[in-house]
Parts: C-alpha cells; structure tokens; sequence
C-alpha cells in the first residue's frame, strides 16, 4: 500500500482524465471508484473520486467542482530514456487541446503540468564538466519539446 497519493481536483471530468492517462501509460489502471450518492441527487451515480495507477504510481481524483484549478506549481514527472519516448507521451499528452510550454513542460487538456524528460540529457546536466553541462542546458533552454541529440550536440561542443 502506497502511504502518500497525491489527489487531483477536477470539475466533473475527472474520471475521463483517469480514462486519458491510464490509456497513456503502459503498466496503468484504475483500482476503484466511489460514486456519488443521494447526498448530492443531482450528481447521483457519477464519479465522485477514484484511484488510478500510472505505472506503479498511485493517485486518486476527485470531482470537486470549480472551485481550485491546476497550476504549474505541481508538475507530473514522466522520465524518458529515448527520443521516441519522449515524443510518445509528448503527442499523446498534447492530444485533445493540451498546449506545449518551454524546456520540455506542457500543460494536458485538463489543465495538469507535465515535464517530458530525457534522462539522459539530465545525466549531462550533471556531468563533472561544468563547461559541458553549461552548454547542455544552453541548448535545452532555447527549446520547447526535449530533443536529445540536439542536445548532445551542444554537450560535446559541435
């Protein structure tokens, strides 16, 4: 049993971003749901909250209403190994109206910040050269979506 899972606030859409992510992710699934009951008639039998799991992660979502939007002050982590990862889950969390941001961040259609990252290029920001690290980040900065070679490029000074 996960101890801490962080919960998503959505206004009534909730379970269709759990449906969204969970078909995003291999290795992901809904666990449970708790509908609403006859304490709000008008809500009856929609999802109230539900837990869900992306990739072993654990979160739960929970339709509150309008009241709190999301921000760019909690972001999703999705580490990438490859280009091609990081394109797949870049595409796949841009479709439906979500907007791309700078150095790797975007925002999904329900308003959830997201940062697709190369971990190998975060292995060259940390690289004991510093001149070569320098120019890794220089690289990254100037770029909207993550491109790896790009990037290395730059580390190794061509």
């Amino acid at each position: 049993m996960q101890k801490i899972v962080p919960c998503l606030w959505f206004d009534g859409n909730g379970e269709d971003a759990l449906n969204f992510y969970t078909a995003i992710f291999p290795n992901s699934r809904v666990t449970d749901k708790l509908l609403w009951g006859d304490v709000n008639p008008a809500k009856k039998g929609s999802v109230l909250t539900a837990t869900f799991e992306l990739e072993g992660q654990e979160f739960m979502v929970l339709n509150g209403g309008p009241e709190y939007k999301f921000t760019p002050a909690i972001s999703m982590l999705v580490k990438c190994e490859t280009q091609a990862e990081v394109d797949n889950y870049w595409e796949k969390l841009l479709e439906g109206g979500g907007q791309p941001v700078q150095c790797g961040w975007l925002t999904d259609r329900y308003g959830v910040s997201w940062q697709v990252a190369p971990m190998p290029m975060i292995r060259m920001f940390q690289d004991k050269d510093p001149a070569k690290a320098a120019r890794a980040m220089q690289a990254m900065m100037k770029m909207v979506k993550l491109d790896i070679a790009t990037v290395k490029k730059a580390f190794d000074g061509e």
